[in-house]
C-alpha cells in the first residue's frame, strides 16, 4: 500500500482473499470443526468418568481388604480360644477331680466366646465380599468409560483426516465412531 492510500495487489492477495472468503462459507469445514470440538468435550467427560469410577474401585477394593484382614485378625482370635478350650479340656481330664469342674466351666466358657468371635468374623467376611463386588462393578463401568474415551478419541482423529483429504467417507466414519463411543458411554452411564 502506497502513501496515497492507493492498493496495490500483488498477485496472491487476490488468492488469499477468495481462500478467505470461501473458508468462511465452507460447510464441510465448519462442520467438521464443531464436532471436533464437540467431540473433545464428550472425550473429556469421559476420561474423567472414568478416572473417577477408577479411584472408586479402589477405595472398594481397600475397604475389602482391610475388612478380610480384620476377619483374619478374628480367625485368629478364635483359634486361640479354641486351643484354651482344648487346654481346658485336657486339663479336666487330668487333673484331681476337685479342680476337674472349674477346668471344665473354663472350657465352656472359651466354647461360648469363641460363638460370638466365629460370628464376627463370618460378619467381616461377608462385609469384605460385598466391597470386593462393588469394585468389580466400578471396574467395569470405568472400563466402559475408557472405551468411550477411545472412540471419541478415534472419532477426534478420523475428523482430521477427514478434514485434511475432504472425504464425505471419512466424515461418515467420525460420527460411526462418534456413535460407538456415545453408545458405550451411555452403557457406562447406565451401569451397563
Amino acid at each position: 500500500m502506497s502513501d496515497d492510500d492507493f492498493d496495490v495487489h500483488g498477485p496472491h492477495d487476490h488468492e488469499l482473499e477468495h481462500a478467505a472468503a470461501s473458508a468462511a462459507h465452507d460447510r464441510f469445514a465448519s462442520r467438521i470443526a464443531m464436532t471436533t470440538a464437540l467431540l473433545a468435550v464428550l472425550a473429556a467427560i469421559c476420561s474423567y468418568l472414568a478416572g473417577a469410577t477408577q479411584a472408586t474401585a479402589a477405595l472398594d477394593k481397600n475397604n475389602a481388604v482391610i475388612r478380610k484382614t480384620e476377619a483374619g485378625d478374628q480367625w485368629a482370635y478364635y483359634q486361640a480360644k479354641s486351643t484354651r478350650q482344648s487346654l481346658m479340656e485336657l486339663g479336666a481330664i487330668l487333673a484331681s477331680p476337685d479342680k476337674t469342674a472349674v477346668l471344665q466351666a473354663e472350657r465352656d466358657r472359651y466354647a461360648r466366646e469363641k460363638s460370638a468371635i466365629q460370628d464376627q468374623a463370618r460378619k467381616l467376611e461377608s462385609e469384605s465380599d460385598a466391597w470386593d463386588r462393588r469394585s468389580e462393578e466400578q471396574m467395569h463401568v470405568h472400563h466402559r468409560w475408557a472405551q468411550a474415551t477411545t472412540a471419541l478419541q478415534v472419532a477426534i482423529a478420523m475428523s482430521a483426516i477427514a478434514l485434511i483429504t475432504r472425504r464425505r467417507w471419512m466424515q461418515v466414519m467420525v460420527y460411526g465412531f462418534a456413535g460407538l463411543g456415545l453408545a458405550v458411554g451411555a452403557l457406562a452411564l447406565l451401569q451397563v
